[in-house]
């Protein structure tokens, strides 16, 4: 039994808490008010207010808030850094800046960044993929508690490395969202319906799993309307990552584009 720490209990969180419990871990989770409280005994593990007590006895300490911001915010400035246990390990799920991961791991703590490809339904299954940066260490250290929710989990390099694989990842599945909206668009100038065509498609060769997605949300505006906010975040993140190191996005910029337009 590991005894872990967690931070951000919500719509990916839960599951993975779950899972944990389920593998025998013993899991203490932060719930700021009452009723999220309630919602940490709901999932079976134990509830602190304060995020300095999450650590408190804590082999590793998990976050899965949804941006970059709060994960300097409840790492850097409301000191659960500071209060881990020598030793422990801090993984980030979050999706953003490689920096921030190097930041944290600057204050001397084990860091691994993993953030997630997959939804809440692949985590209670098991068989999320995370992409995994951080030294061999801690990240051998980690597996057994990654690897309750998470198949595959890859590890791709040192500490920043996940983040920025999954950056890349999106960027490419946001193009590829943009491929299929500018398709249907063709194919409405051409009079072919949108259902038809996009059910014909995932059976040729521009089958794709962006296209997939598309086809069972029913058009390409509805796929984007349930994903274009945190598609679009990471995106963002990739540009400023991508700014910082003296890149762009290239020739995927305007796809990108019409992958994220309404």
């Amino acid at each position: 039994m590991t005894r872990v720490g967690f931070v951000g209990t919500g719509r990916m969180g839960a599951p993975m808490v779950r899972r944990l419990l389920d593998a025998g871990h013993e899991v203490r989770a932060l719930g700021r008010t009452t009723e999220k409280c309630q919602a940490v005994r709901d999932l079976g593990a134990s509830p602190v207010t304060e995020p300095a007590a999450v650590t408190e006895g804590a082999d590793a300490v998990i976050v899965c808030v949804f941006t970059d911001e709060q994960v300097r915010q409840v790492c850097l400035d409301d000191g659960l850094v500071e209060a881990m246990s020598p030793g422990a390990v801090l993984v980030v799920h979050t999706t953003g800046s490689p920096r921030t991961a190097q930041a944290i791991a600057a204050r001397g703590v084990d860091v691994v960044d993993a953030p997630v490809s997959g939804g809440p339904h692949d985590i209670a299954a098991g068989r999320v993929t995370l992409f995994v940066g951080g030294e061999d260490d801690p990240v051998t250290r980690v597996h057994p508690l990654l690897s309750t929710y998470g198949d595959p989990v890859l590890h791709v390099g040192r500490t920043g490395a996940g983040q920025l694989v999954k950056l890349i990842n999106n960027a490419l599945f946001a193009a590829q969202i943009g491929l299929v909206a500018e398709g249907v668009r063709l194919g409405g100038l051409l009079g072919i319906s949108e259902p038809a065509l996009l059910e014909a498609l995932t059976h040729g060769s521009a089958g794709s799993r962006a296209l997939g997605h598309i086809t069972r949300a029913g058009s390409a505006t509805a796929f984007i309307d349930a994903v274009g906010d945190f598609i679009g975040k990471d995106v963002g993140v990739v540009r400023e990552t991508l700014a910082d190191l003296g890149g762009d996005l290239g020739a995927l910029d305007d796809v990108v584009d019409a992958g994220l337009r309404q």
